[in-house]
């Protein structure tokens, strides 16, 4: 195969990662995703445990999907992004990989070789995902799903200046309901082999 790239953008909670994990075996590639942020930490000389109790006040991993490192500080989000595009234009020009969000189909609008999904889910299903896979009550799940979905869609208005489920700038918007994980990983799977040989 070509060298190529494949970006990822997703609902939380329609098993994104998951998939993208699945994805990068199937294909033989990396997949990154808070790598991409614990990368920009060290650049900006910033200690993960400063990153990690920011994270700690919202007592869940969410807070990293909400605010990348942890701060919704307009200035240090601007910091933050430049560092992480320069992070994902180095990495998708060294080898075939997969990014998950960070507004990478954006960064990557005019390279070549070029993969742009978009994963989402029913409401129910996301809401049964959260609490199968990352042990919420439904309660909680309709709330972070809420937060999640709001803070994802300011980012990517902010830097991309578009929502991430804009399908103009997606070749493939796929709900992981219909065939599940593994399911859905190896339909990508297919179509990257078609598209890029």
């Amino acid at each position: 195969m070509e060298k190529f790239t494949i970006t990822i953008a997703r609902e939380f909670g329609s098993l994104g990662r998951p998939i993208a994990k699945e994805l990068s075996a199937m294909l033989g590639v990396e997949f990154y995703d808070r790598d991409i942020v614990e990368e920009a930490a060290q650049k900006l000389n910033m200690p993960l445990s400063k990153v990690s109790d920011e994270e700690e006040k919202s007592k869940r991993t969410i807070w990293p999907m909400m605010f990348p490192l942890g701060t919704d500080e307009d200035y240090m989000q601007d910091v933050i992004f430049q560092e992480q595009k320069e992070i994902i234009l180095d990495l998708a020009r060294k080898s075939s990989c997969i990014l998950v969000g960070r507004c990478s189909y954006y960064l990557l609008a005019g390279e070549k070789n070029n993969l742009n999904v978009y994963i989402y889910a029913p409401y129910k299903d996301r809401v049964a995902n959260c609490v199968a896979h990352l042990g919420m009550t439904e309660h909680e799940a309709g709330k972070v799903i809420a937060q999640v979905d709001k803070a994802r869609n300011a980012y990517y208005k902010r830097y991309a200046g578009y929502l991430p489920d804009s399908p103009e700038h997606m070749h493939l918007m796929v709900d992981s309901s219909v065939l599940g994980v593994t399911g859905t990983a190896k339909h990508l799977a297919s179509m990257a082999r078609e598209k890029f040989g």
